[in-house]
């Protein structure tokens, strides 16, 4: 017999076992008769490489739309009033650890609307003599949510920063000198004649620029830090919607003052005085002035303790923080033991998600080290 035939015969009979009715191999192509699914044989392969890397953060809640997504409407013949959508800065002094963000809300986003908040973050002099300044401003909205004056919200809260940067930078000789003495009542009244006289220029802006004076305002914070390592005074002043928060042993407290007289029972410094320095009633910096900001001004001064967290921010923070199921706890948790974070994960942490909050966001928030970094500092 031909070999040949003997060896397709034999294929002719592989090739019938697979595709004829009669063939055991036609059962093997049809359902599985296996009790385990695809999805338990997959399961189980991954139990075998091994488990999944935990959600680095579980508690973190849907955040806010990550990206832009559009950009606000440029005007030519005014490209310096272009603001960023975001904005972060830090710094370090001795044991005082500082962190900033200001970003654009999701619903100016959906607008693409310019963020209405602005910050202003900066040093004047230096060494120990140096004052560090920092101010949260937010234009006035509609109860929509919609800027007041057309548009000209967010150019009013940058110029609000600046002027009040310029006034406190052109006397911070002072300033930073009262903050180390603890003369509280000097800064008090100081730091509200350099508020006045920059909401008045505001408002001289603003009345050519837009809408009445009268029915616009500006929500203005800042706080005053002192590069001195041995001093722990940190100084709080401005008007307006927003809040003041410590965050110690844990726990959540409001700082925010009670105008028109603050309560002063939470960690005044010691040794404020009450009221100017002799020699400053006739004229100069603490000079009284006729108060033209439509809100009440607010002041507070305390001292700081190791593992203190302290944290102003714009209406748009303050208000899921007080506000949202489950944030404070969230942000505290993130806050209490880690000491401060990069400036990275800080933004990560101020754009934490709350559920029907979508203004913008501006934070800044201090951490204060241990004694053992101050005296290191100071030996440096």
């Amino acid at each position: 017999m031909d070999p040949l035939g003997d060896r397709r015969g034999h294929e002719d009979d592989w090739w019938r076992q697979l595709y004829e009715d009669g063939g055991a191999a036609v059962r093997d192509t049809g359902p599985a008769t296996a009790l385990d699914s695809l999805d338990d044989r997959v399961a189980s392969a991954l139990r075998t490489v091994g488990p999944a890397p935990p959600d680095p953060d579980p508690g973190r809640g849907t955040p806010p739309d990550p990206e832009p997504m559009e950009l606000p409407a440029a005007d030519p013949a005014a490209l310096d009033g272009l603001v960023t959508d975001t904005e972060l800065d830090g710094a370090g002094y001795g044991a005082l650890t500082l962190r900033a963000a200001s970003l654009r809300g999701e619903t100016a986003r959906r607008r693409a609307e310019p963020r209405g908040d602005a910050l202003l973050t900066a040093r004047f002099g230096a060494g120990r003599h140096a004052l560090v300044l920092v101010a949260v401003a937010t234009g006035a909205r509609e109860a929509d949510g919609t800027p007041t004056g057309a548009g000209t919200a967010h150019r009013a809260a940058r110029d609000a920063c600046h002027r009040i940067g310029g006034a406190v930078g052109r006397s911070y000789p002072r300033l930073a000198e009262d903050v180390r003495t603890g003369n509280r009542g000097a800064l008090r009244s100081g730091l509200q004649r350099l508020t006045d006289r920059s909401y008045g220029t505001l408002r001289a802006y603003v009345g050519e620029h837009g809408p009445e004076p009268g029915r616009y305002t500006v929500a203005l914070r800042c706080l005053l830090l002192p590069a001195d390592p041995a001093c722990r005074t940190r100084v709080f002043f401005g008007v307006g919607a927003g809040g003041l928060f410590r965050l110690r042993n844990g726990v959540w407290q409001d700082l925010e003052p009670v105008p028109p007289e603050e309560d002063a029972s939470d960690g005044p410094v010691a040794g404020f005085g009450a009221g100017p320095p002799g020699g400053e009633a006739g004229g100069g910096l603490y000079t009284a002035e006729p108060c033209t900001w439509p809100e009440p001004f607010r002041f507070r001064a305390c001292v700081a303790r190791p593992g203190d967290t302290l944290l102003l921010c714009s209406a748009g923070l303050a208000g899921p923080l007080t506000g949202a199921a489950g944030f404070a706890g969230r942000l505290a948790e993130r806050w209490a033991d880690a000491g401060p974070p990069g400036l990275a994960d800080f933004l990560a942490d101020v754009r934490l998600g709350a559920e029907g909050y979508g203004q913008d966001r501006t934070a800044v928030a201090v951490w204060e080290g241990s004694d053992a970094a101050e005296g290191a500092d100071r030996q440096a």
